[in-house]
């Protein structure tokens, strides 16, 4: 026997995310419910310049109360590719248009309650070509060499998961670099 959908109804329509509460049949036979939220999808880019930095971009998270050190990303629009979006954000996060995008991959953020599956994409021959950046967001661009990534992920400056699982979806491009 497998899972089994019983039931399947919106809890919360929201602006970003929509929640919805399935009731399922477990293999076992049993009945349980999930929580699940809803979100079309996003990318996380890698900036990396001529000079062999990353750019990320450090700011305010209300859900972890800190400032965060994490690399370019964002929500794909309804209807929006994700190398659209990509080509957008970075614009948007770091002023800079990326010369050539470059996909590495994708993964689920948390899935145990999202549906959310994230694009990652290498990011090269950049530019400034800068987008307005959204009214909610307050970021500030920190460029940081390629050799120091590593250790600082280890000490705990990147605490960020897309930032870490990106960075290692694209260990072997970034390591061609160093």
């Amino acid at each position: 026997m497998a899972f089994e959908l019983l039931k399947s109804e919106i809890i919360y329509p929201g602006r970003a995310f929509t929640i919805r509460r399935d009731t399922l049949r477990l293999p076992d036979g049993r009945e349980t419910r999930f929580d699940i939220v809803e979100h079309i999808g996003s990318v996380v880019i890698l900036p990396l310049d001529a000079n062999g930095h990353l750019l990320f971009v450090r700011q305010y998270r209300h859900a972890a109360g800190l400032d965060l050190l994490e690399l370019p990303a964002g929500t794909l629009d309804e209807g929006e590719a994700p190398e659209a979006c990509a080509r957008r954000e970075i614009r948007e996060e770091t002023g800079m248009a990326a010369g050539r995008l470059e996909p590495l991959g994708g993964f689920y953020l948390a899935p145990g309650y999202s549906t959310e599956y994230m694009y990652v994409y290498l990011a090269t021959d950049l530019r400034y070509d800068p987008l307005e950046a959204d009214a909610d967001e307050f970021l500030s661009i920190v460029r940081i060499p390629l050799a120091e990534v590593p250790a600082m992920c280890e000490r705990g400056e990147i605490p960020d998961a897309k930032s870490l699982a990106a960075l290692l979806l694209a260990r072997e491009h970034l390591e061609k670099q160093i």
